[in-house]
């Protein structure tokens, strides 16, 4: 890992995904989680404060371990217990199948390197009346937009570390043989329409 990677980005992504467009997406999704939770893509904890009592206890995943003084925080502020390990999504997850209750991403799935097994494994944990909450960025459904997004991400993955804004995230859920129960689409205000093309919903491990 790199100083950018370890100590720059955490700090841009902090300030971006922190802002207040942001947390009001989060709270729109986020106290719906219940029982037993996996967050995969934990970055630097923003997402700790909108769990409620509902969830149980939280089991969180992220494969680099960047702005560590602010994930330590966050978690000793936390209302729910919280687990931490460091593992890449994309391989076979250290959980038994239908462990979950809920699984959590938010701004995750763009920079996943390996999508496909990841969401898999989203899918083999998660209980069969188990859900998985999603808040996520990817490619528009204009197509001067994601003519854009096209162009200008093999720069953004270099500057985002491995993030990518045109990937069509329903269909890579819908693609792992999760059901979408309920999706919004909508563009994230105050941000450029290339990276906030907004994915927001709920689905589920059955067909």
């Amino acid at each position: 890992m790199g100083l950018y990677s370890r100590y720059i980005f955490p700090f841009i992504m902090d300030s971006g995904l922190g802002s207040d467009n942001v947390r009001e997406q989060r709270l729109k999704i986020l106290p719906q989680a219940v029982g037993e939770v996996l967050e995969i893509g934990f970055g630097t904890g923003l997402n700790l404060p909108y769990y409620t009592e509902k969830a149980r206890k939280l089991s969180v995943l992220d494969s680099e371990k960047a702005g560590l003084s602010r994930i330590k925080e966050r978690i000793a502020a936390s209302k729910v217990p919280v687990e931490q390990f460091h593992l890449d999504a994309s391989n076979r997850l250290p959980f038994a199948d239908n462990q979950f209750d809920t699984v959590v991403t938010t701004f995750t799935l763009c920079s996943i390197a390996d999508l496909s097994p990841a969401l898999a494994e989203i899918r083999r944990v998660l209980k069969p009346e188990g859900r998985y909450l999603f808040l996520e960025h990817g490619r528009s459904d204009n197509p001067s937009t994601a003519k854009w997004q096209d162009r200008f991400n093999p720069i953004q993955k270099i500057v985002g570390c491995g993030c990518n804004i045109n990937r069509p995230i329903s269909e890579f859920i819908k693609e792992a043989g999760l059901t979408i129960v309920s999706l919004d689409r909508f563009a994230l205000r105050d941000v450029p329409r290339i990276m906030g093309e907004m994915y927001r919903g709920i689905a589920s491990p059955n067909k």
